[in-house]
């Protein structure tokens, strides 16, 4: 199997009750027909190949980006503009979907940067809670109850084709600190790499936003 058709049968699969009592909701983009239908045609145009990548993991997805197109910190603006993949999703842009396409563009776009990294995040399903986004680290209760689901598609993850060289982290800190931990548990990974969170780049130092993207890039390119 490609490492497209591993990632499609994974995404598909994906599926987390959380106890009624955390007022949590579940972002699940897959269990739409027509998220499923964009996941397919990005996949098997990107990664319709065996080859092992890179693995480049943020928290967990958001409701403008990856919880909504099913694509890791891409919104459908940027699966439309920059992934030639047409969806009727709305054109709303998420700040982190940004960031990281200006990364995808300095390796000369998704075609070249795909072909060595794949990006989905540590929990790959989102969290709403009230009308914001929720990370899984956000509430004790909230992570005790998904630990073994994240724990489970860490693995499955892995064997869908990372590369052990290196994980690297989107977001230091509780996220970089959770993965690290599990890491260290399993040695799926020779090392972790932390990176500030692009949300946290594009709010707080879009000043410096050039050397950002720059950094990032010199740092996933140590990895090819």
């Amino acid at each position: 199997m490609t490492f497209g058709n591993k990632a499609i049968s994974f995404f598909s699969s994906l599926d987390l009750n959380l106890p009624p009592s955390l007022h949590t909701e579940v972002l699940n983009p897959y269990r739409n027909p027509d998220v499923m239908h964009c996941a397919k045609q990005f996949f098997t145009k990107y990664f319709s190949d065996p080859r092992k990548r890179i693995f480049i993991f943020g928290i967990n997805p958001g409701r403008f980006g990856g919880g909504l197109t099913g694509i890791s910190f891409t919104d459908p603006v940027a699966l439309r503009e920059k992934c030639g993949i047409k969806n009727s999703l709305g054109n709303k842009k998420e700040l982190s979907s940004e960031f990281i396409y200006k990364v995808i563009d300095a390796f000369g776009g998704p075609e070249t940067f795909y072909r060595h990294f794949f990006i989905s995040a540590i929990c790959p399903l989102g969290f709403v809670k009230g009308s914001t986004n929720y990370n899984y680290y956000d509430d004790r209760k909230l992570l005790e109850a998904v630990t073994p689901f994240i724990r489970k598609t860490w693995k499955q993850q892995f064997e869908l084709g990372a590369k052990p060289d290196a994980l690297i982290v989107v977001g230091a800190g509780k996220n970089a600190s959770f993965i690290e931990q599990l890491n260290g548990e399993t040695g799926l990974f020779k090392q972790v790499i932390a990176l500030d969170h692009p949300r946290f780049i594009m709010q707080y130092r879009r000043k410096k936003l050039g050397e950002y993207v720059q950094n990032y890039a010199e740092t996933l390119s140590r990895f090819i």
